[in-house]
C-alpha cells in the first residue's frame, strides 16, 4: 500500500527510569537518525532515577508494563527500551502489540552485522553482570571481549561534564589497546548524545544502541507490514 498512514512509522521509546531529561535525550538523538519516524518517548515516572543494576531493573518492570494499553491506544507501530540492559524485555515483548527491541540488543546485533568483535563501555560493575548475562542470552559472548566498567554512574553520564568525558575517551582508548577488539559499544542510554565526541578519539566503531535500535525498529515495523 502506497501512501497515508500506512507507510509513517511511530517509534515509541520507553525509558524504564524516572528521569525525563534522559528520555529527551534519547528521543532526540533517535530523531535525528530518522527524521522521517514519528518518535516520542515516555518516562517510567515510578521508576529509579537510573538503572544501575538487577535491583532497579526489577524495580521498574511494573511501570513499564503498566505503559502498554497506552502505547495501543497511541498507535505505535514498534516499541525501544531505552535502557542498555534491556530493562523488561522479555515482559513486554510477551505482552505488547508491536515490535518490540531493546538498545542493548539493537546494539549487539548491529555488531555482528557488521562483522565487528567489540567491548563494552559501561558505567559502574553493578551493570556488568546484567549485561553479561544478556550478551550470553542473545549469542554473541564469543563476538564480545569484555564489559569495561567506568566507573560512572548513569546520571554522571548524562550530565556529560569535561570529567566524564574524558574518563569515557579514556576507557574507550583502554580497550582498544588490551581487548583486541574493532569496535566499542556504548553501555548505557545517557551516552548516546556523545557519540560523535567520543568517535573523535578512536580509530574504532563506536556504536550506540539508541542510533541502532532506532534503524532496526523501522526494519521490523516495514517486515511486519510485509512492504
Amino acid at each position: 500500500m502506497q501512501g497515508g498512514r500506512y507507510n509513517l512509522v511511530n517509534l515509541l521509546f520507553l525509558n524504564p527510569n524516572s528521569t525525563v531529561a534522559m528520555t529527551q535525550a534519547m528521543v532526540a538523538v533517535a530523531r535525528a537518525t530518522d527524521p522521517e519516524a514519528q518518535i516520542t518517548g515516555w518516562t517510567n515516572t515510578g521508576g529509579p532515577p537510573a538503572i544501575q543494576g538487577p535491583e532497579d531493573g526489577a524495580a521498574a518492570v511494573a511501570g513499564l508494563l503498566a505503559m502498554l494499553p497506552s502505547a495501543r491506544e497511541a498507535g505505535a507501530d514498534a516499541i525501544v527500551i531505552g535502557c542498555f540492559d534491556d530493562t523488561g524485555l522479555a515482559q513486554i515483548r510477551a505482552t505488547a502489540h508491536c515490535p518490540v527491541i531493546g538498545i542493548g540488543q539493537a546494539a549487539f546485533h548491529v555488531a555482528a552485522l557488521l562483522g565487528h568483535r567489540v567491548s563494552v563501555i559501561t558505567t559502574l560493575q553493578v551493570s556488568v553482570p546484567v549485561i553479561a548475562a544478556n550478551i550470553a542470552a542473545y549469542g554473541f559472548a564469543d563476538q564480545v571481549a569484555r564489559v569495561r566498567a567506568s566507573g560512572l554512574g548513569v546520571l554522571e553520564v548524562d550530565e556529560a561534564s569535561p570529567a566524564a568525558i574524558a574518563r569515557l575517551d579514556q576507557e574507550i582508548l583502554l580497550a582498544g589497546a588490551e581487548d583486541g577488539i574493532s569496535a566499542v559499544v556504548l553501555g548505557c542510554a545517557g551516552m548516546a548524545p556523545l557519540v560523535t565526541q567520543l568517535a573523535h578519539g578512536t580509530p574504532m566503531a563506536v556504536i550506540d544502541g539508541v542510533a541502532a535500535a532506532t534503524r532496526l525498529a523501522r526494519s521490523l515495523v516495514a517486515q511486519a507490514r510485509r512492504i
